[in-house]
């Protein structure tokens, strides 16, 4: 008898071999219509999968998050049979699943269009209507080379070539449409009924612009049509948030063709920028960092030293001066470690904090980048803390708490944690690698904080923590990190004179809070939708006149605001254009001014202001020593 064990502890005994849908029916004909897949003993697999030995087994429902993925990654099948049915000459390439939806990648003759993304959708929808089975088969690899063969598949077959081991491939068939997959994916088109296909961008075959140019297909799918909802209501709200958008809106920077993936800051812009790095700077100051600065441009033989050429040597820019090889700088490390090793260290100087506000260079493919959220040159507010092994744990638990701070300050209070463990690719010894995790494993759990494991995510050189930033609306962004290494201090020969009188290798902390300054402020202005909060604002103060008569006493209260401080400004700007005064509040209102001051004949007698907050909020009538208090109070406490 063949025993197959349920989540619940129960378990089901068969004659003989039997199929996860067959497994399904015998609990109940409800279940067997709402089978997407099976789980044996860990492994997704089809519904048609046959179970052979004993096992445990769950079966994967809509309500499932695998089982959305499944759907999914299914729709993604029945856009290629959509497209062929429309576009025969169509190639199909490769459809994944992304994350809360999916993609395919097509080689057409032309580009595809609004409408030809309506029209795929349409005929989507009457496939779905036909109620088909989706037909999973096991075929031997000559075979499959013949099947994509004689359907032109070129895409097809270059991707079965790179499986050399592969003698048996699952194709999946929706009807006449036949598609190479290792799955799981839905029994019925049944399943696929809710989902939307939201918009087209170009790609390069492999992510290489080397490559030729591919169209690819976005959508989604969902198990519920109420999620399929708040999905789209995410993504148009998203869509107001965009900081492209709002980056011209508000004018604060831009990209230009003549310098791709590098940003043109404006001065409002710049203003912003400043805030960020200053307030950061006093981080670094407070919490004992020491700034540097090195240089941008750095021998290859250094970059050959620390194992960064043979990984990131595609990603590095190159030059070359009198028959010398350099590269700009992709990342800070290695500079810092030079600066270390000027003058002899004693272990009474560790733990010693290098901060930098460095600029990095990375080729990134044209494809891949995104506005100043992805780009080829970037500033990071990088760190390296030289200690020793004792001082891991704490050093780790120190920087734990002071990310929490900074993010809070910033207004993002839910953070995700995630330890990522060491990869198969990698250099050091097993002995490091286990005290590593250890110490960032002992300070999470120190802190209190509930954490992920990424197995097999570390950087080549060190295991890590990644601090990911959850947004208003849901979003995700990574941000912080802090990395254990002890392998750049030993191939840059970087040393300290210990208690006992001998040499030993410090350990290298890399660390970053915001990371990429460009992609932070990017971050930023998505989560607030450009109204930046008070402190960050590039213009806090507009102070603006009803007629011509109160001109010189805007300029009074413009020059008294701006004179508040003792050590900095405030950011007043005024408006005394002769215009009315409904059309200049809307103005300063578009651009998301924290405040709006009116001055009419009125105030002006009483030396006082109408105050309008934004949000079209109206604080009413008062002083112009009670509005910089408020305005005081407002940015110290990073309103």
């Amino acid at each position: 008898m063949l025993k197959i064990t349920l989540p619940d502890g129960s378990q089901r005994e068969f004659d003989g071999p039997v199929t996860v849908m067959q497994v399904a029916a015998s609990i109940g004909p409800g279940l067997a219509k709402n089978t997407v897949a099976g789980k044996i003993n860990g492994r997704l697999v089809d519904a048609c999968e046959l179970i052979e030995q004993d096992a445990k087994l769950q079966i994967i429902t809509p309500k499932d998050q695998d089982g959305v993925e499944i759907i999914r990654h299914s729709t993604a099948h029945l856009v290629g049979h959509a497209v062929k049915q429309l576009y025969p000459t169509a190639k199909m390439v490769i459809g994944p699943v992304i994350e809360e939806g999916f993609y395919y990648d097509i080689s057409y003759e032309r580009p595809f269009t609004p409408e030809d993304l309506a029209a795929i959708e349409a005929r989507m929808k009457e496939l779905i209507a036909q109620d088909y089975d989706v037909v999973k088969k096991m075929t031997p690899r000559a075979e499959v080379i013949e099947v994509f063969k004689s359907r032109g598949e070129d895409y097809k077959l270059r991707l079965v070539e790179e499986m050399p081991d592969e003698q048996a491939m699952g194709l999946y068939y929706h009807q006449e449409y036949v598609d190479m997959c290792r799955g799981p994916h839905v029994p019925n088109t049944r399943f696929l009924k809710v989902f939307k296909l939201t918009k087209l961008a170009g790609a390069y075959w492999r992510g290489d612009a080397k490559n030729e140019q591919l169209q690819r297909v976005y959508g989604t799918a969902w198990a519920d049509k109420k999620d399929l909802a708040a999905y789209i209501t995410r993504i148009e709200e998203a869509e107001k948030c965009d900081h492209r958008r709002l980056g011209r809106e508000l004018d604060l920077y831009h990209i230009d063709e003549c310098s791709p993936g590098t940003v043109f800051w404006h001065p409002k812009g710049w203003s912003v920028w400043q805030e960020v790095e200053q307030y950061m700077r006093r981080v670094y100051r407070d919490n004992g960092y020491q700034e540097v600065k090195g240089p941008q441009i750095l021998d290859k033989t250094l970059w050959e030293k620390t194992g960064h050429w043979d990984k990131y040597r595609d990603n590095m820019f190159v030059t070359e001066s009198e028959k010398r090889d350099y590269a700009l700088k992709p990342m800070n490390c290695p500079g810092h470690i030079l600066i270390f090793k000027q003058g002899i260290k004693s272990y009474r100087d560790l733990p010693l904090r290098f901060g930098e506000f460095g600029q990095c260079h990375r080729n990134e493919p044209t494809g891949g980048l995104h506005g100043i959220m992805r780009v080829r040159g970037f500033t990071q507010d990088d760190g390296h803390i030289f200690c020793t092994e004792d001082q891991i744990q704490q050093e780790v638990l120190d920087f734990n708490q002071l990310v929490q701070k900074v993010y809070a300050d910033f207004g993002f209070t839910d953070i995700i944690y995630k330890v990522a463990t060491r990869p198969d690719a990698r250099i050091g010894s097993d002995e490091s690698w286990d005290k590593a995790e250890k110490a960032l494993f002992d300070a999470l759990k120190a802190s209190g904080c509930e954490y992920q494991i990424a197995v097999g995510d570390g950087a080549f050189y060190g295991p890590k923590i990644e601090y990911t930033l959850k947004d208003a609306l849901g979003r995700q962004w990574q941000c912080g990190t802090i990395q254990v290494d002890f392998s750049m201090p030993e191939r840059l020969d970087a040393e300290y004179v210990g208690e006992d009188g001998n040499r030993h290798r410090p350990v290298m902390l890399h660390r970053a809070i915001v990371g990429s300054m460009e992609r932070f402020i990017g971050i930023l202005v998505e989560q607030f939708a450009g109204a930046l909060p008070i402190w960050l604002a590039p213009e806090q103060v507009a102070v603006l006149n009803i007629t011509d008569a109160q001109a010189d006493y805007v300029r009074e209260v413009v020059s008294k605001l701006q004179k508040a401080l003792p050590h900095q400004s405030f950011k007043v700007v005024s408006d005394l254009r002769n215009e009315k005064i409904t059309y200049k509040i809307r103005e300063h209102a578009l651009q998301k001014l924290p405040y709006i001051l009116v001055a009419g004949d009125k105030e002006k007698a009483a030396g006082t202001v109408a105050v309008r907050a934004r949000g079209n909020k109206d604080l009413g009538v008062m002083s112009v020593d009670a509005f910089i208090e408020l305005l005081h109070q407002d940015i110290t406490n990073k309103v």
